[in-house]
């Protein structure tokens, strides 16, 4: 029988489910279900569907369950940040978790700062304003006097809540309890402050915990549902990026990270979080990681450009994109990925075409442009994000690390190569479903330590290193990029 951890890995657009074992090979992983994950639009809002998230989840148990030679260890979750689940005081969800692209947030930030001031917050948490922080989307809502917020008697993040689902326990674990701009950086709590700007307490949250701590077992439902046993779900890193990063497989500590997905999230590992005006100026994050290490990264709108036009364009395969991108004229236009235009707009191509001719650029006419237009945008915000992390970073970075979905995409990690000016490795694609895993396996005694499991990533995973290229024609469009922006 194989020993396998059941990896749940819940992204913006889709979930999968996947069986993570070691053999002397390796890590081997494999995908039992995978699903799309809907927003729903109704009422003016946008929700999150939980309950399909969990029928999903439990089918992917059911299927791992009918495995003959299979034995689940354990069971963690992992998902986006941010978004949360209100839980009433009969234990039932009171209603569908708000989206973090919903507009209710839109102004929120100044809502509050209003009451405690910016730098005061950001002193606190170190994390980066964004107007869908938890922090921002609590205030919202008590402003608005909502119901199922008047109501709760326990708040639980997304990937906690679907614990609570699978267990009945609650808890909130730190590293996605730090996306939330409500967890002080240096205490690696809540921050008392800020519970109390929203009339809340620590009671109205699960117990902390941190990666690798058992949250609980399955309950008697969900073991007669799935014929699982009393199988332990852990505490992974809650937070999707933080699983990825523990995942990525350099062999010493001089490097940056891109993680390449909806969202890219440029950053370095460090020791103790890295809050000074430089910081709060640049909007870098502080956010929870595994092994006691805090991530500074920044935020970066990334494939999320490029799948909102590929809806519009009949999900066209990404293959035969990226080949119409690699024919079209290198820098005829750009845009800044992260300007507010296209955080969710009905039609994203348009909403391109018009940021390039309000901005004088030749507008692009064909999709291949479109996506070049994306891509190369993308390389040189990458470029931009990567020069401010190299003043604001303890180590030098010697490479920079790019993992999850998008490391597949070989002419934007070329591209990146080009712009940055450093090695790119590219790999795992799997990072945050590995470190999933991996958190279970070093939760189960089954591997040491983090190092040496990005030692063991690094010699079973295939990885692929693209140098620079064309750095003067790169080092033009920067400037041009920079002028800009």
């Amino acid at each position: 029988m194989k020993q396998c951890f059941f990896a749940v890995d819940l992204g913006a657009t889709s979930g999968r489910t996947i069986l993570g074992t070691f053999t002397p090979y390796g890590l081997e992983l494999e995908e039992v279900n995978r699903f799309p994950n809907h927003i729903i639009e109704t009422g003016g809002h946008f929700y999150w569907d939980i309950y399909e998230l969990y029928r999903n989840i439990i089918d992917g148990l059911k299927k791992a369950a009918q495995k003959e030679d299979v034995t689940i260890t354990s069971i963690g979750i992992d998902t986006w940040g941010v978004d949360f689940v209100c839980i009433g005081k009969d234990g039932g969800l009171l209603r569908q978790p708000y989206s973090y692209r919903d507009p209710h947030t839109v102004g929120a930030p100044e809502a509050f700062f209003a009451r405690v001031p910016r730098s005061q917050v950001y002193g606190w948490t170190g994390i980066q304003v964004m107007n869908f922080n938890t922090l921002f989307q609590l205030d919202t809502l008590r402003r608005h006097q909502d119901s199922a917020l008047e109501a709760a008697d326990k708040l639980l993040f997304m990937p906690d809540a679907l614990s609570y689902m699978l267990t009945g326990e609650s808890v909130t674990e730190y590293t996605i309890a730090s996306t939330a701009q409500l967890v002080n950086a240096e205490t690696r709590h809540f921050e008392p402050e800020l519970l109390k700007a929203l009339g809340l307490t620590e009671e109205q949250f699960g117990r902390f915990v941190y990666p690798g701590e058992k949250v609980g077992e399955l309950t008697p439902e969900v073991q007669r549902m799935t014929g699982l046993g009393a199988v332990p779900v852990i505490a992974v890193a809650g937070h999707d990026t933080a699983s990825a990063v523990a995942s990525v497989p350099a062999l010493n500590p001089n490097f940056a990270y891109l993680s390449s997905g909806t969202w890219s999230l440029m950053g370095v590992e460090a020791d103790a979080p890295v809050i000074n005006a430089e910081t709060e100026e640049l909007n870098f994050t502080n956010e929870g990681g595994v092994d006691g290490k805090i991530r500074l990264l920044k935020n970066i709108c990334g494939m999320w450009l490029l799948e909102r036009c590929r809806a519009a364009w009949g999900e066209t395969s990404y293959s035969e994109l990226i080949n119409e991108a690699g024919a079209c004229e290198p820098f005829r236009s750009l845009i800044n990925p992260d300007d507010a235009v296209f955080a969710n707009p009905s039609d994203m191509e348009q909403t391109i075409k018009t940021y390039c001719a309000d901005r004088h650029q030749p507008v692009p006419e064909t999709r291949g442009q479109v996506v070049r237009c994306i891509f190369e945008s993308l390389a040189l915000r990458y470029r931009q994000v990567l020069d401010n992390l190299s003043s604001l970073s303890p180590r030098p970075m010697e490479a920079l690390h790019v993992i999850g979905g998008g490391s597949r995409n070989d002419l934007l990690n070329q591209w990146t190569a080009n712009a940055v000016g450093i090695p790119v490795v590219a790999g795992p694609s799997e990072a945050t479903a590995i470190g999933n895993v991996m958190i279970q396996a070093l939760s189960a005694g089954a591997a040491k330590d983090i190092a040496s499991m990005r030692q063991l990533i690094n010699h079973s995973v295939p990885l692929k290193t693209f140098q620079p290229e064309d750095v003067e024609a790169w080092d033009a469009a920067y400037l041009q990029f920079k002028q800009m922006v």
